[in-house]
């Protein structure tokens, strides 16, 4: 095998790498918690300061309507050259519940090959290495093969609220020809992955009154509808007996997997068993015919996530409740339009309500899913880097939730790969989150060998 690029810059570098991560990974840059803000910013300045460090000559914060974001470019590949955006987050996830550290979080902790804290893996270890690889060939070529552009924002941890108002704004200045994610998994350190897709999402909060208010259960119960088992009713209704979802067409425009997508996934190993203890059950359910892996990335889902009515405090209260609600949210799939979900969602609520019921519905969110097609060019350029690091190509993968690379894709008109390293056992958003070095290393020789084999594609015209 050819000698990677960046494989002396590495050598020599592995120790300032890991004290500037360590450095940055004490800041508690929580973003869900107003009395961080501050430390929000200052991972975002010390994140700028890595961007100057590493010769990017153009570097600032930019302003949103919660915490900054940061933003650096270097444009010296010239107009022929492909424009590379790369994207991650600077912001974390709260360290609660403290006890359950062994060590406190934003204390970072190396012991042997692992390195410990919050952010450790999502998403501050990700970022390093992607600034890393700019800066090893900036260092060992004096330039880049590519147009790069960084934009790592400080509210990925609370759903990103600013940041599509961000890339509207400044559609110009983001402008790409592709976009990689690093801000993402692999499926174990010798089953190197890459997802192409995200699901989206709608949800909605059904309330449902059947009375002005509670009615007396001694006087009017058994006679007058019950709001509780009205919303009961309703829940249990959202699925068939096959487990599919019932609200008529929501299956209408899901795109099946292509052959080699069906191929990829079905060649990552699955453990059930491992699955059940991870998720603490006795079982599994979900779509009949449909795999615990298929459910969980390429299938569209509709979760009751709550139900709500009558009583709930200490003995009892002998009423008929008037009120309930149920709390709903659906997971997308290419090519499932989140506004016709939630109307078609709509009509069934209110079809299966009892006449005299009233229903009110309040839909929250409206995230379109994402797909990047197998045969990319940026995803073959991907998938060569990866080949080189790891030996093999990356299986391609989706993954159930939903998140930025959507509107990056749909804003920025252009198609969004994905390159991670944290491992499925890294434990982000859970106390003592972890980051393999050997993955983070290997991770920064592949995105230098990325941008490589993106320079090799001609900009458009």
């Amino acid at each position: 095998m050819d000698e990677l690029a960046l494989a002396s810059y590495l050598e020599g570098s592995k120790d300032r790498i890991l004290a500037s991560l360590v450095e940055w990974l004490k800041i508690p840059s929580v973003s869900a918690d107003p009395d961080h803000a501050t430390d929000v910013r200052a991972s975002a300045e010390m994140c700028a300061g890595f961007l100057r460090e590493a010769g990017f000559p153009a570097v600032e914060l930019l302003e949103t309507g919660g915490h900054p974001a940061v933003y650096a470019e270097w444009l010296g590949a010239g107009e022929s050259a492909p424009t590379v955006l790369v994207y991650g987050h600077t912001d974390v996830q709260p360290g609660d519940p403290i006890e359950e550290w062994d060590s406190p979080p934003f204390e970072p902790r190396i012991s042997g090959d692992v390195l410990s804290g919050r952010g450790a893996s999502d998403d501050k270890g990700q970022v390093l290495m992607q600034i890393e690889a700019a800066r090893g060939l900036l260092s060992d070529r004096g330039e880049l093969p590519v147009n790069l552009k960084v934009l790592f924002e400080g509210e990925e941890e609370v759903g990103s609220p600013h940041f599509e108002a961000l890339l509207e704004a400044g559609l110009e200045r983001f402008a790409a020809d592709v976009v990689v994610v690093s801000d993402a998994t692999m499926e174990a350190p010798d089953i190197p992955t890459t997802a192409v897709g995200m699901r989206g999402l709608v949800a909605f909060d059904v309330v449902v009154r059947t009375a002005p208010a509670d009615l007396h259960s001694g006087i009017w119960g058994g006679t007058v509808p019950n709001a509780a088992l009205v919303a009961a009713r309703m829940a249990s209704a959202l699925h068939d007996e096959r487990r599919r979802v019932a609200v008529p067409g929501f299956y209408d425009d899901v795109r099946e997997l292509s052959p080699e997508e069906a191929a990829s996934l079905n060649a990552i190993p699955f453990d059930e068993a491992e699955f059940r203890r991870t998720a603490g059950v006795a079982y599994l359910e979900g779509e009949e015919d449909r795999t615990p892996r298929e459910r969980t990335s390429t299938r569209p889902t509709a979760e009751l996530v709550g139900i709500h009515s009558g009583y709930g405090g200490p003995g009892m209260k002998t009423i008929v409740p008037a009120t309930a609600n149920f709390k709903v949210a659906m997971r997308l799939v290419p090519d499932q339009e989140p506004d016709k979900v939630a109307e078609a969602f709509r009509r069934w609520a209110q079809d299966q309500a009892p006449e005299g019921v009233e229903v009110t519905l309040t839909k929250f969110g409206g995230v379109a899913p994402m797909v990047t097609p197998a045969d990319s060019p940026a995803l073959r350029c991907l998938s060569r880097a990866v080949q080189k690091v790891w030996g093999k190509e990356p299986l391609l993968e989706r993954i159930g939730g939903s998140g930025p690379e959507e509107a990056l894709g749909r804003v920025l008109g252009v198609p969004v790969i994905s390159f991670g390293i944290a491992l499925p056992g890294d434990r982000f958003h859970a106390p003592n989150e972890t980051l393999s070095l050997a993955q983070l290393w290997r991770g920064l020789l592949a995105a230098g060998e990325l941008l490589i084999e993106l320079g090799s594609l001609k900009a458009p015209q």
